[in-house]
């Protein structure tokens, strides 16, 4: 049986080289993110000699579809799904906005088919989104002094929403989280400095942890701590808003917090982020300067080793950015608008893998 198989696998072989061929720089940005970056940020530049690592990191800027601010239709955070749509959490009301307008959950299709998934109160805000690895959508929704309400909650397969997660009606509910085995949920509390876990097939709420890490700073314009939350390579990794600090927490064996690293500082209202690929630790991250007029509109790419560097800014089109996205080359910016003329969007640009790992030498 093995000699009859033989042509097939020379043949097969011969067409994997010249697909390999025709996709080099594909095949060879893949590669390195995946499985480079993960484990050697700083990998020299001399690795790519004779490939093209020059330009910038992201390119061809896009927008994908817009919003329309005054009902309420501001894009907070977002999950890129495999079947190329993407599910969005638009706010319905901000801080700096006339609470009219209650929030929604929305998928739009890789054609741009818009479909409302879920709606909330006027004064509640849906923030982060998330997808387990079953595919059921979950959602946060922030219901302040509402403990009825206040929480997460999970679409069922006719669509119905039902809260799996109670959180005390002084909790600020933000980013969401499912580990990859879909049995737990992590949610950030961006008022109490905590992040709390519950199952995901609903349950009771515990404080997974509490830090002054994750904290808010109360003089700020707005005070809002733990902010954006991902599970990635076994940790949660947590950006803090008013600190400016991306943080990674391992997950231990028996589920309980390890100890708090500090990835990287100095990026004032940092917001949600997403990583390159799921073996890789390089983050792009959302700087949401103009919601607080604290900093710059950004998104920043943050290497493995702490140094990071903007790939786009407000010349690129940012207004309030929150959130980021990347599914292959593609990467997905939700941005709020907040700012006059109150342009909201999402916007879609391209990851340009040579130039972005060349930046991993620096």
């Amino acid at each position: 049986m093995q000699q009859q198989h033989q042509p097939t696998a020379r043949r097969s072989a011969s067409g994997t080289r010249r697909f390999l061929k025709r996709n080099v720089g594909i095949a060879l940005a893949v590669t390195a993110a995946a499985a480079v970056l993960a484990s050697a940020p700083s990998v020299s530049a001399s690795t790519w000699t004779g490939h093209s690592y020059s330009g910038s990191a992201v390119t061809d800027v896009r927008t994908a579809a817009t919003f329309d601010f005054a009902a309420g239709e501001i894009p907070e955070n977002i999950t890129a799904n495999p079947d190329g749509s993407v599910t969005l959490s638009l706010l319905g009301s901000c801080a700096v906005c006339q609470r009219t307008h209650g929030p929604e959950l929305m998928r739009i299709s890789a054609s741009g088919e818009r479909t409302v998934l879920a709606t909330g109160q006027v004064g509640e805000a849906i923030s982060g989104n998330a997808r387990g690895s079953d595919g059921t959508v979950y959602y946060a929704l922030w219901a302040p002094g509402n403990a009825a309400r206040n929480g997460v909650y999970k679409l069922l397969a006719d669509g119905t929403p039902e809260r799996v997660a109670a959180l005390p009606a002084d909790s600020g509910p933000n980013g969401l989280a499912v580990d990859p085995t879909g049995r737990t949920l992590y949610i950030a509390d961006s008022l109490k400095g905590v992040v709390w876990s519950a199952p995901a097939s609903g349950g009771p709420v515990t404080p997974w942890l509490t830090d002054a890490a994750l904290a808010p700073v109360p003089t700020e314009a707005l005070p809002i701590g733990a902010n954006g939350l991902r599970f990635h390579n076994g940790a949660l990794w947590i950006s803090n808003f008013n600190k400016g600090t991306l943080l990674r927490v391992p997950v231990t064996a028996t589920g309980t917090a390890g100890p708090i690293h500090q990835i990287a500082g100095g990026l004032p209202n940092i917001d949600d982020l997403s990583f390159l690929t799921p073996f890789s630790d390089v983050v792009f991250a959302a700087q949401n300067g103009s919601s607080s007029n604290n900093g710059p509109d950004r998104v920043v790419v943050i290497y493995p080793n702490g140094t990071y560097k903007p790939v786009l800014t407000s010349a690129d089109g940012l207004a309030s950015p929150s959130a980021t996205a990347v599914r292959g080359d593609r990467l997905y910016i939700t941005d709020g608008g907040v700012p006059d003329p109150h342009d909201p969007k999402l916007q879609t640009a391209r990851i340009n893998f040579p130039a972005l790992l060349a930046g991993a030498a620096h």
